[in-house]
């Protein structure tokens, strides 16, 4: 079981952003870290879509457990640029969730909740190409993609009927070969320090 306190930070707060967060570390998390200690819930953390608040919390609150939304997913990969390895480092596991980016990268017409700008666009298109001439499914590569990284323990994936469920799990198991991911960042659409299948870390 998992407490996780959701929405916190400056892009979802803006100028009330340090008030709820001083709410959070004075009175929230001690609640928390209580239901912890009584045998509640085995784990406390955050669920949020922005980064920089997960560095804002870990420096200030023992965490168990980050659910981070759309920011490690093939069209973003910013929690390489430290935030994993710190993750590493306190012991902190992450639920990669979102990874379809609010569905675009499963067909879908939005990204990060919104319409998709154009150079994402374009990017979807790049990635995808690649991904046809390996015959595997964009979808499938989005959704394996988070989990090989050491320090994601799960992939988190929004679903609203069955039919969605079934399909996941065959995307889930649908086979990647190793060159696709050498390919992505061959081409530059997959930063070249991101664990991916067999392909080695550059």
């Amino acid at each position: 079981d998992m407490l996780l306190v959701h929405d916190l930070g400056v892009e979802t707060h803006g100028s009330d952003h340090a008030r709820h967060l001083t709410a959070f570390l004075s009175g929230g998390l001690r609640a928390l870290h209580e239901l912890k200690a009584q045998g509640l819930t085995q784990a406390i953390g955050l669920g949020v879509n922005e980064t920089a608040i997960c560095d804002l919390v870990m420096a200030e609150a023992d965490i168990d457990v980050l659910m981070l939304a759309g920011r490690y997913t093939l069209l973003e990969q910013t929690p390489l640029d430290g935030l994993f390895e710190r993750c590493a480092a306190r012991g902190v596991s992450v639920l990669a969730a979102a990874p379809f980016n609010s569905g675009l990268l499963a067909g879908g017409a939005h990204f990060n909740y919104e319409a998709p700008p154009t150079d994402i666009l374009s990017r979807v298109r790049d990635i995808e190409a690649v991904c046809t001439r390996h015959h595997v499914p964009l979808a499938a590569a989005a959704l394996q993609f988070p989990g090989f990284h050491p320090v994601v323990a799960s992939t988190v994936v929004g679903m609203a009927r069955p039919q969605q469920v079934a399909r996941n799990i065959e995307l889930f198991s649908h086979p990647i070969p190793a060159e696709l991911w050498h390919d992505l960042k061959a081409a530059g659409l997959l930063r070249a320090d991101a664990p991916a299948g067999d392909v080695s870390q550059a």
